[in-house]
């Protein structure tokens, strides 16, 4: 399982529940979470071992969204 962080323009509930079906639906991810109270509003992913950070901001950029891996 792997872990990935994102950084997001995602602001509100209503942008999320449009990704809800994105990522529910995917099947290699397990979880995913986006933190909107965080000034960064982070995206979380648990997925399994083959998924790529890149497929990831792909689907997220589909939709209409700026995505890109938050480092430390």
């Amino acid at each position: 399982m792997k872990v990935f962080i994102f950084r997001t323009d995602i602001r509100t509930k209503r942008k999320v529940k449009s990704l809800k079906p994105l990522f529910n639906n995917h099947s290699t991810i397990a979880n995913w979470y986006i933190d909107l109270e965080d000034k960064d509003k982070v995206l979380k992913i648990e997925a399994l071992d083959h998924l790529q950070e890149r497929e990831v901001i792909e689907l997220v950029r589909e939709q209409g969204f700026s995505c890109e891996v938050l480092s430390d």
